[in-house]
């Protein structure tokens, strides 16, 4: 049996839905003492909570609440006599047990840095402290080298390294609602990047570092591939809140951190409402 970490890290990977599942109180006899805990995903479960009806109806409820799409936690009361109706069997361990349902983020945000340099690490490093899933993506070897990627490894982030020659091919392979950071150490590259992003209209925030007098070249060559006038404003040049100013490393990536959070706050209140 798989532990309920396993079933936590697999459903974040999965960027999948789930309910960890945690016997928060005994009273009398049950199968597993209070602190026993399970994940529940819409098909798979992880760990138990004691078997029989007890974790069946818990399994049940849980996935009742993925279903709704719940956030809130509840608790559910079970009597294990053999006087109790259950709809899954019956328990006569003579207890009663308080099983708390606490819903699991439904979706992690995700955001690909493309460029992993001077600026791009610090980015990297501010948004591995939260809940999303980080795509680093780079076509130079030496700047995803384990160690210096390791300062992200304590964070809550999924990191997912991409080293790759061409970047458009990691870009490819993002899922829909994915923001992008283009922030490589090649222009050639950036403006490719920008052609691709721009040709997935199922992109989220598409973000450029750079000048104007870089972006006024930039539209110029979109424009010859094809692209309109509104294609072009799905680009964000310069990227970063404006009243941050400032050029050092962690002085742009604080502001593009700051710029994404908030997107992700507004996209998180609008899916609640």
């Amino acid at each position: 049996m798989t532990t309920w970490l396993t079933g936590l890290d697999t459903l974040r990977a999965r960027n999948a839905p789930g309910v960890l599942v945690t016997l928060v109180g005994v009273r009398g006899h049950a199968p597993r003492e209070a602190g026993a805990k399970m994940v529940v995903g819409a098909q798979d479960c992880w760990d138990s909570v004691g078997g029989g009806n007890l974790e069946a109806t818990a399994i049940a409820r849980a996935r009742a609440l993925i279903a709704a799409g719940v956030s809130t936690p509840e608790l559910l009361t079970l009597r294990l006599t053999d006087r109790a109706q259950g709809e899954h069997g019956r328990q006569c361990c003579g207890g009663e047990v308080t099983l708390l349902l606490d819903p699991l983020p439904t979706r992690r945000p995700t955001v690909a840095v493309f460029g992993v340099g001077h600026v791009g690490l610090e980015v990297a490093l501010l948004l591995s402290r939260h809940p999303l899933h980080l795509h680093l993506a780079d076509s130079r070897a030496a700047q995803l080298a384990p160690e210096r990627l390791a300062p992200l490894g304590g964070g809550e982030a999924h990191l997912h390294v991409h080293h790759v020659p061409i970047p458009e091919l990691a870009l490819a392979e993002l899922p829909a609602g994915a923001h992008v950071l283009i922030l490589t150490h090649d222009h050639a590259e950036d403006a490719a990047l920008c052609d691709a992003a721009l040709r997935r209209p199922d992109l989220g925030f598409i973000g450029l570092i750079g000048s104007s007098a870089k972006w006024a070249r930039f539209q110029e060559q979109l424009r010859r591939e094809g692209h309109t006038d509104a294609d072009l404003a799905r680009i964000t040049t310069p990227i970063g809140l404006p009243q941050l100013r400032g050029k050092a490393p962690a002085v742009i990536a604080l502001s593009v951190a700051a710029q994404l959070l908030e997107r992700f706050q507004t996209e998180q209140a609008f899916q609640t409402t």
